[in-house]
Formats: C-alpha cells, sequence, structure tokens
C-alpha cells in the first residue's frame, strides 16, 4: 500500500458528523450557517483531508484499584481520581491510547493565522472534529476486537477530564513510545504536539457497560456514573 493509498484510507471518516462537529466548535449549536460559512466549512474539511496523516496507537496494561481508595495503578502511572475510578469500575485490565493528525494540520492553520484568521478558525474547528472521529473510529474498531476476546471497554478518558491529572500524559505516552512511533511529544506545560492529538485511556471489563464507546458527549444519559 502507498503512502497516498495510505492517507486515503486513514481519511475515510464520516465527513457529515465532521461537518455537524465542526458548526458545534464554532458556536453555531442548532442554528443554521449561511453560505459562506458552510462553503468555507467544506472546503477547509477539503484542506485538512488533502494534508492530515493520522496514525494510531494502543496498548494494554495491567490495571490495580485498590479499594476504599480514589487509587490507579498501571503500568504506565499512578494517580488517584475519583472521575477516573468511577469511570473504571468492574475493569480488570486498560488501554492506553494515542491519536494524532500529524504536524500537517498545524502547519496549516498557522500559515492561515498569518494570511486570514477567519479561515484559520474554522480550520481549528474542523481539525478538532476530525481528531475526535479519527478516534471514535478506532475506538468501533478496537470494540470490536475485544469483544470477540469478551471483554468490555468503558468510555475513552483522557487526562485533564475531571480530576484525572495531565501529568499522566508522561506516563502514557512513554508507554506507547508515541513520540518515537507517531510523533506526538509534550511540551514543559504538558500541551502536546502536534496540538491535534489524543491521549486516552479505556477499561477493559468481562461485564459490559451501559455508556456508548464514543464518550459520554454522545451519550444520553445524563445521571451516568461514566459522564464526564
Amino acid at each position: 500500500m502507498t503512502d497516498g493509498d495510505r492517507r486515503k484510507r486513514d481519511m475515510e471518516l464520516d465527513r457529515q458528523e465532521i461537518k455537524r462537529e465542526t458548526r458545534r466548535y464554532l458556536g453555531y449549536g442548532k442554528r443554521e450557517t449561511d453560505a459562506a460559512t458552510e462553503e468555507m466549512i467544506e472546503s477547509c474539511i477539503d484542506e485538512l483531508f488533502r494534508i492530515c496523516t493520522p496514525r494510531f496507537l494502543e496498548r494494554e496494561s495491567s490495571l490495580t484499584l485498590p479499594e476504599g481508595s480514589a487509587e490507579i495503578i498501571t503500568d504506565a502511572f499512578q494517580t488517584e481520581s475519583r472521575n477516573l475510578r468511577k469511570n473504571l469500575e468492574g475493569c480488570e485490565r486498560i488501554l492506553f491510547f494515542g491519536a494524532t493528525l500529524g504536524a500537517g494540520a498545524d502547519l496549516l492553520i498557522q500559515r492561515y493565522e498569518r494570511i486570514r484568521m477567519s479561515r484559520a478558525l474554522v480550520l481549528q474547528a474542523a481539525a478538532a472534529a476530525c481528531i475526535e472521529a479519527f478516534c471514535d473510529r478506532e475506538n468501533d474498531r478496537l470494540k470490536a476486537e475485544y469483544e470477540q476476546k469478551g471483554w468490555y471497554m468503558r468510555p475513552r478518558f483522557s487526562p485533564g477530564y475531571g480530576d484525572f491529572s495531565l501529568e499522566c500524559q508522561k506516563g502514557i505516552l512513554g508507554a506507547l513510545e508515541a513520540g518515537k512511533r507517531i510523533g506526538i511529544t509534550l511540551t514543559d506545560s504538558l500541551l502536546m504536539a502536534p496540538s491535534k492529538s489524543v491521549t486516552a485511556v479505556i477499561g477493559l471489563s468481562r461485564i459490559p457497560g451501559h455508556c456508548t464507546v464514543k464518550g459520554c458527549e454522545a451519550c444520553g444519559k445524563s445521571d451516568c456514573a461514566y459522564r464526564r
């Protein structure tokens, strides 16, 4: 498979979903966009699809949840987080998850920040929608693979959500060897580069869950213990 073929396959994402999420990130909600905005959204998505090189890693790890505390112990980090602990209740293993659109998206946005800020803002929103769509697609693939082995996935949960410390980014990226393998690094302030990147953990349980694999934004159960 050539690089061109691989990029075409990797960007076979749900375009309509990306458009809806781009509008949401831009603050439109359920309001209609005008023709000029819709045209810019379409052209920004086209440009991102041409330039992005999405890549993905996962690694399975042991998981220990000591009773009577919020402590979480994995091969990559040891932390306390009541929010993540709720997400992982009933889990016996954990997946470390990393994904990125590659440096091309950042370079494209930076170029338009110098010459056309309005387009840069739409590109920011569209790129955020693209990385989430890519993560959702890989989640769906992993969900099918693990259910065949008798495991059920909990929603992915990223450092920075609730009380799950950003410091855990270091351990997750290290365990994935993400810098060497797909080019994700951390700044001193624990921000990822490229910026359109995601790290997360996903609990694995022998007990079927009651929340969607896409995460709590896609789940209508507002009183769910797993909700972000």
